[in-house]
């Protein structure tokens, strides 16, 4: 299988491919949706265009490349660093664009989050996650007069949420792997540091030649 993951700044004037597949990407979907207490009909829900869908991964920009780097052109981390903080202070969209075997994604978006730090004994490695939100062009329109119509409607009281449980479950011993997973991001997600991803090679016995090519399935041990 084929993936892969692209950012691009003014019709791909700058650009770069992520050097490293993340484990998973999040997506986001949700609307406007609001519920009102009309008198003599009860509650009604009144639907709203949906809002702009939302994308999130992380992953580690690499100082060296590893047997599992995909991108053909590598940059120094902080390369890839720079270049983001510089596409937010433009204040203009960027391009995402990811391929899969089974579906695509190919849009405008704006970076609404940017987080990394130096990973410890990593080498220079960066570890981040980034934020995005997809983005639709848009112009300001001239709108005639008109006098707004008030209605008395009255919104329900919502109690506050309830404070989230905290996790109580173990981490498991093992691991089966999906497809887009790489050792890095296996590490990152159960172990807490994508830096110890050797661990897991070296506990499996995977051979530098497997880790570009994960077989789908198999069962890893964790450390």
């Amino acid at each position: 299988m084929s993936y892969s993951i692209e950012l691009s700044f003014n019709n791909r004037e700058e650009f770069f491919e992520i050097p490293i597949m993340p484990g998973s990407i999040e997506a986001s979907e949700s609307s406007s949706n609001k519920t009102y207490d009309i008198i003599a009909l009860g509650e009604i829900n009144v639907i709203k265009a949906p809002k702009l869908s939302g994308y999130g991964f992380s992953s580690i920009f690499p100082a060296q490349r590893y047997p599992f780097v995909i991108a053909q052109r590598l940059l120094q981390p902080i390369e890839y660093v720079q270049l983001i903080i510089k596409w937010m202070e433009s204040k203009r969209p960027i391009r995402f664009v990811f391929v899969s075997d089974r579906f695509d994604i190919n849009t405008l978006a704006s970076i609404e989050g940017f987080d990394w730090k130096e990973v410890a004994g990593g080498s220079g490695d960066i570890e981040y996650s980034i934020k995005l939100k997809k983005y639709v062009s848009y112009a300001a329109k001239k709108v005639p007069n008109v006098t707004p119509i008030y209605t008395a409607a009255s919104t329900a009281l919502m109690p506050p949420p309830a404070p989230a449980r905290p996790n109580e479950t173990k981490p498991p011993k093992t691991y089966t792997l999906v497809a887009g997973d790489t050792l890095w991001a296996v590490a990152q997600k159960h172990l807490g540091n994508g830096a110890r991803w050797p661990e897991i090679q070296k506990l499996n016995g995977i051979t530098d030649a497997e880790i570009k090519r994960l077989q789908i399935g198999r069962v890893l041990k964790l450390p």
